[in-house]
């Protein structure tokens, strides 16, 4: 069996998911995720390492980092997670550089308790007022001394890149355009662009078109336009790659936004 929901309050994103078999294909995301398991064993490869969230384990992703997950047996699993825009999240923290979460894995009562307070409240479609006071909350029960580390700014070559990247999102990644630009034979910046991010720049290429999708759908685009503006070959060819990462198709997250 297989459930994901999900539910938008301004620039948080809650999803509750249950399922058993399914399994996340490597992606990640623009956002700031944290996560509650809440029955049975989440497994996951983040940043090359293997890691275990078990019952009341808070899952905590930074923006960009590369993960796949899974239930770690036919029991499945549920659990709730919310994706918070990094502007607001440093907006609340009162930072102007981006932080990072030290820890992927943490065990706190209160901090469980304050993610699972908003995400309920954002699930019942509860005042967008009542959301922001209950984020407020969950924020300052973070505990930056045990959880944030120092950012390490990406190279400038992949940073460069990545621009590039985003200005083509409606249509084809040029290799030999990006290449030329930072100076670099395509292995060597292949090789570069992996160290840097822990993912190809074709994959990070497919991440950032379904991410834009995403966003567009959430701005109530009509879904033929998503495909065409993300420059997707047909409908099957967004819902293919939407599911790998968000548990659902492209069209059936549009019904959850009506």
């Amino acid at each position: 069996m297989e459930r994901f929901i999900y539910k938008k309050s301004s620039d948080i994103t809650a999803l509750s998911a249950s399922f058993t078999d399914f399994t996340y294909k490597k992606h990640c995301h623009e956002e700031y995720a944290l996560g509650v398991t809440l029955r049975g064993i989440q497994e996951y490869n983040l940043d090359g390492s293997f890691h275990a969230s078990y019952e009341n384990g808070v899952m905590l992703f930074n923006p960009e980092q590369v993960h796949d997950g899974r239930a770690h047996d036919s029991s499945g699993l549920d659990y709730v997670m919310l994706y918070i825009e990094p502007k607001l999240f440093l907006d609340i923290l009162g930072k102007k550089d981006m932080v990072r979460f030290a820890s992927p894995v943490v065990y706190s009562q209160v901090l469980r308790n304050s993610i699972l307070n908003l995400s309920n409240a954002i699930q019942s479609e509860d005042d967008e007022a009542l959301c922001s006071e209950l984020l407020l909350s969950l924020i300052d029960t973070i505990n930056p001394t045990n959880i944030f580390t120092d950012y390490k700014r990406d190279n400038k070559l992949v940073n460069k890149a990545k621009e590039m990247i985003y200005s083509k999102l409606e249509g084809v990644m040029s290799l030999d355009e990006i290449c030329k630009e930072v100076a670099l034979s395509k292995f060597q910046f292949i090789r570069l662009f992996k160290a840097n991010t822990g993912t190809s720049p074709y994959q990070y290429f497919i991440f950032c078109k379904v991410n834009r999708a995403k966003q567009l759908l959430e701005k109530s685009k009509d879904i033929y336009s998503v495909v065409a503006e993300c420059g997707f070959v047909d409908l099957s060819h967004l819902n293919k790659y939407f599911k790998r990462i968000y548990g659902i198709t492209a069209f059936e997250y549009k019904s959850h936004l009506n």
